[in-house]
């Protein structure tokens, strides 16, 4: 396994250690590791999303009907 040296503002550090002393993680390694896998996977997860909508073809809604639902959809939380 490679080694990589990071460096992190105090505010980042103290945080990285507060989830170690969590019990979740063993080490500063550990916690980098399972930050990357979640990242990995949320890209992913975009990308299949992306993939889906662009193969599922042009919507037959008109443009505004889709930004006043979308708006609707902001204003109601």
């Amino acid at each position: 396994m490679a080694t990589m040296n990071v460096s992190l503002p105090d505010p980042m550090r103290e945080w990285v250690e507060s989830q170690i002393k969590g019990g979740k993680y063993a080490n500063a390694s550990d916690y980098i590791r399972d930050l990357i896998r979640h990242d990995q996977r949320r890209l992913h997860d975009l990308t299949a999303a992306i993939t889906e909508g662009m193969e599922s073809g042009r919507s037959p809604r008109k443009a505004e009907d889709v930004m006043k639902a979308a708006k609707t959809r902001l204003q109601n939380g």
